[in-house]
């Protein structure tokens, strides 16, 4: 009887229950909900993700956030939301923790741990076989020595100044070598760790295409000067002619029959030692048909020698301090023009090549500088062929009687004591590797610079002249205190420049460039960020430049 009832009443329940179809929406345009349920509209959203750690919840004491290698140990991926934030409306002054009890520190963080240690063990070791006057009276002498030494500690904090870590001076943001116009686009971003890993290997010395000018011979008296036989620099009224690609005569008759890329042995050094440069510089690039010409801007410093440029604290921009890089600049590239002529024997017959010097004019007054030119190409493969102008600065008869050209630079020495390296009067005889170290970590970039135009140039030695200021606030009067001289190849090696590297770069840039239309392109040294860029630019920009150019001595530096 009661299974007879437990059916009937079964029966009865499915006669009431129904299947009700529930309502489903269909996203034609993607997946996910259509619309957002009455339930919850205007309730705020906070992302989360699955893997978010839940034991700030439980973390009563915040011991996680006092050790800063737990500081991120709750943070969720996608930040810190403050849609459930909860803020006080007033503050409650009324509140306090109930333990207002102070943290001790431990003892290896309390300032006064190191002197006690100091005290007690010089208390503990003088007290064999003595009085207790004893032990006191070398107790307060070693306290008054501790004394003097925390205040000498202190002066010598506050002359170190800005060198501290903790009170190192804001890095000011470099100006841009040419301000970018809002028309000009940027077509290719190359980084330096980028750049840093190419190569093109295999690449064969160049060749002579024509060699122009002359040379006169290296007085090699100069080797024997050293820091107690001083010699001071002189100034040498000579012309520099620091002509660009495209304004010269021989390139451009060199242009319609041998060679695709030309430019010249300095601009073909700036862009291969690109990684190692900071400051801010530019190169013009005009590309017709296939060929391609590398260019400065005119009246600008590309020619200027920088100082300190890799340096850790490089000179601070103040165009009116004696020490600011462009004064520096200045300073630098007199030096460098004036030694390299005044080391030369004058008034003895020159050493000429085959064509005379080519930016020579009748209308020019003055003597020209002991420069002379070779034009080379070098074949960069895949119908790629680079013609550039190379200098040599002078030329000497070896012990073999065998005749050498040498490339003659100068380093120069302002102030020791800021610009954080050794003192040459005091070294350079003695630990002349220590100076060069210290020169070749400040002025990495230029150093690579000269060591490969040597190397273009097919220069059998260069020579480096250490020039310093007589007096550290004089910067018109230097003296000679020595010369040292190396093989291009060996100081390359030396200096860990690798010419597969700066081949490979330059190759990058010019496959780059040969990819684009005819036109007026640039290259620019971003000033604050490890990168250059390449710049889409009309063809009449800088042409207002080259206008002004045309009325001055344009492409000539006379010091």
């Amino acid at each position: 009887m009661a299974s007879e009832e437990i059916i009937s009443e079964s029966k009865e329940l499915d006669q009431d229950l129904e299947f009700v179809i529930p309502t489903f929406h269909l996203n034609t345009t993607g997946w996910g909900p259509c619309e957002m349920p009455e339930q919850f509209k205007d309730m705020p959203y906070q992302p989360f993700c699955k893997g978010d750690r839940l034991g700030k919840i439980s973390d009563w004491t915040g011991a996680a956030f006092q050790d800063k290698k737990y500081i991120n140990k709750y943070q969720s991926q996608f930040g810190s939301g403050s849609q459930y934030a909860y803020y006080h409306e007033e503050d409650e002054s009324t509140f306090h923790l109930v333990d207002t009890t102070r943290v001790q520190k431990p003892p290896y963080q309390r300032g006064r741990f190191r002197q006690n240690q100091r005290n007690m063990r010089g208390r503990g070791g003088s007290r064999g076989g003595q009085s207790q006057f004893q032990v006191l009276g070398k107790g307060l002498k070693m306290r008054d020595r501790d004394r003097k030494g925390q205040t000498g500690t202190r002066k010598w904090n506050k002359q170190q100044g800005m060198r501290n870590q903790k009170n190192q001076a804001p890095i000011k943001n470099r100006d841009a070598s040419v301000t970018v116009c809002p028309d000009w686009v940027v077509i290719e971003e190359m980084d330096f760790p980028r750049l840093a890993k190419l190569s093109l290997p295999n690449v064969k010395d160049g060749e002579d295409i024509m060699r122009c000018g002359s040379l006169e011979y290296y007085d090699k008296s100069y080797d024997r000067i050293n820091v107690k036989s001083e010699k001071p620099l002189q100034r040498i009224d000579r012309i520099f002619h620091t002509v660009t690609t495209t304004d010269d005569p021989v390139i451009r008759k060199l242009s319609k029959s041998v060679g695709t890329v030309y430019a010249t042995d300095a601009i073909l050094a700036t862009l291969m030692c690109c990684t190692r440069s900071s400051y801010s510089w530019d190169i013009v690039i005009e590309k017709i048909g296939d060929k391609l010409f590398f260019d400065k801007r005119d009246n600008t410093e590309f020619d200027l020698l920088t100082v300190n440029e890799t340096s850790v604290e490089p000179p601070q921009d103040d165009s009116n301090s004696l020490n600011s890089p462009r004064n520096l600049a200045l300073e630098a590239t007199f030096i460098n023009h004036n030694f390299s002529q005044q080391v030369l024997k004058t008034g003895e017959p020159r050493y000429k090549f085959e064509e005379g010097n080519p930016f020579i004019s009748d209308e020019e007054e003055g003597e020209v500088a002991s420069v002379a030119y070779r034009y080379r190409k070098w074949d960069l493969d895949n119908g790629i062929v680079l013609v550039s102008r190379c200098e040599h600065d002078a030329v000497w008869v070896n012990v073999n009687g065998d005749l050498q050209f040498l490339t003659i630079k100068a380093l120069n020495e302002w102030d020791s004591k800021l610009s954080g390296g050794v003192e040459w009067r005091q070294k350079l005889d003695t630990q002349r590797g220590a100076v060069l170290a210290n020169e070749l970590r400040n002025n990495a970039c230029k150093l690579a610079k000269w060591t490969i135009q040597a190397l273009l140039a097919g220069s059998d030695q260069i020579k480096f002249g250490y020039v310093s200021r007589s007096h550290v606030r004089d910067s018109s009067k230097h003296v000679i205190l020595g010369t040292q001289q190396y093989k291009p190849n060996e100081f390359a090696t030396q200096i860990n420049l690798n010419m597969d590297n700066a081949w490979g770069i330059l190759r990058c840039i010019i496959d780059i460039c040969m990819k684009q239309k005819d036109g007026k392109y640039l290259i620019m040294k971003d000033p604050n960020k490890p990168m250059i860029r390449l710049y889409d630019i009309p063809d009449n920009t800088f042409e207002s430049d080259a206008e002004d150019a045309e009325e001055e001595e344009g492409g000539n530096i006379n010091f």
